[in-house]
C-alpha cells in the first residue's frame, strides 16, 4: 500500500522538477528537429528510450503483458507516434511558450472524450470551461496574427493543436492502460511500439545522425525517463488534484528555455491566452483523476 507520510510540499517540488525535466527535453528535441528533422530526431531518440524502458520494466518486476494490455500498448503507441510527430514538427516552427500554452486544451478535451467513449458524466462546468479555453486559443492565435507570421508558423500552430487532440485521446487510453499494466511495462512497450512504427519508414527517411547529435539524443531520452520516474514517485506520495497544478509550470519553463536557448520572446497575447486556458482547465478539473494518467502520456 502506498505511503502518504511524505510532506505535500516535497511531493509538489518533485512533481514540478519532473515537469521541468520534460520541458528541458522539449528544448533538446527542438534543437534536434532543427538539426536533423523531426523523423530522425524521434526515431533515434526512441531507440535509446527502448533500452531505458527495458530497464524500467525490469526494475518494476512486471510480468508478461496480458492480451488486453498488449492491445492497449499498441493503440496508445500508434496514437503517441502521430502525436509526437505533429507536436515536435510544430515546435520547430512555433515559440516554445506558445506551443505549450496551446497543448493545455488537452485535459478538457480528454474529459469530453471520456464522456463519449467511457460514458463519464460531463457537467455544465466542463462545457463552459471548454468554451473559455477555446477563447484562450483564439487569443494566442490573434497575437500570432498581429506578429505577421509566415505560413510555416500557422502550419506549426495547427500541427500543435492536432497534437493536443491526439493527446486527449492518449489520456483516455492511458486511463484504461493503467488498469491493465504496471508503469514499467507501459514505459517499455510504449517506447517499443513507437520505435517500431517509426522504423516502418526507415528505408526512405532514416539517416544515421552525426556523432555531434548523439549526446543530445541520449540526453533527451534520459530526461524523459527521469521525468517519468519523478512524476511517478510524486503522484504515489501526493494527492492527484493538488499535484495536477504542477503541469502548468511547464509554461514558465518553456518561456525561460525558449528565451535562453532560442531567443524567443513571449508576447502579451500568449501570456493572456495561456492564463485563460489554465484557469478554464483548473475550473473544469475539480475532480481531475485523469491527471494521474497524464504523467505517463507525455512524448
Amino acid at each position: 500500500m502506498t505511503s502518504r507520510t511524505v510532506s505535500p510540499a516535497l511531493a509538489f517540488a518533485v512533481a514540478a522538477l519532473g515537469i521541468g525535466l520534460f520541458s528541458m527535453m522539449d528544448a533538446v528535441m527542438k534543437s534536434l528537429v532543427l538539426a536533423i528533422g523531426v523523423y530522425n530526431a524521434l526515431l533515434w531518440r526512441q531507440m535509446v528510450s527502448v533500452g531505458l524502458g527495458a530497464v524500467a520494466w525490469r526494475l518494476g518486476k512486471s510480468g508478461r503483458p496480458s492480451a488486453r494490455a498488449l492491445k492497449l500498448h499498441c493503440a496508445r503507441g500508434l496514437v503517441t507516434t502521430a502525436m509526437a510527430v505533429l507536436f515536435f514538427w510544430g515546435l520547430a516552427r512555433v515559440p516554445m511558450a506558445q506551443a505549450i500554452s496551446l497543448t493545455y486544451i488537452a485535459p478538457i478535451l480528454a474529459l469530453l472524450l471520456a464522456a463519449v467513449t467511457l460514458g463519464e458524466r460531463v457537467g455544465w462546468k466542463t462545457v463552459v470551461a471548454s468554451i473559455v479555453a477555446l477563447g484562450g486559443v483564439v487569443v494566442v492565435m490573434i497575437g500570432q496574427g498581429r506578429e505577421v507570421p509566415g505560413p510555416e508558423t500557422l502550419l506549426g500552430t495547427l500541427s500543435i493543436l492536432g497534437s493536443a487532440v491526439l493527446y486527449a485521446v492518449n489520456l483516455v487510453i492511458a486511463r484504461l492502460q493503467s488498469q491493465a499494466a504496471r508503469p514499467g511495462e507501459i514505459a517499455f512497450f510504449q517506447a517499443l511500439v513507437i520505435a517500431a512504427t517509426l522504423a516502418l519508414a526507415a528505408s526512405w527517411l532514416a539517416v544515421v545522425p552525426e556523432a555531434a547529435s548523439w549526446p543530445k539524443l541520449v540526453l533527451a531520452a534520459g530526461l524523459a525517463t527521469a521525468s517519468l520516474w519523478l512524476l511517478g514517485w510524486a503522484y504515489a506520495h501526493g494527492d492527484t488534484g493538488f499535484l495536477a497544478t504542477t503541469e502548468y509550470t511547464s509554461f514558465v519553463y518553456a518561456a525561460g528555455l525558449g528565451f535562453l536557448v532560442f531567443g524567443e520572446r513571449v508576447s502579451a497575447f500568449t501570456l493572456a491566452g495561456a492564463a485563460v486556458i489554465v484557469v478554464a482547465c483548473l475550473y473544469a478539473a475539480r475532480r481531475r483523476d485523469i491527471a494521474q494518467t497524464s504523467i505517463e502520456a507525455t512524448v
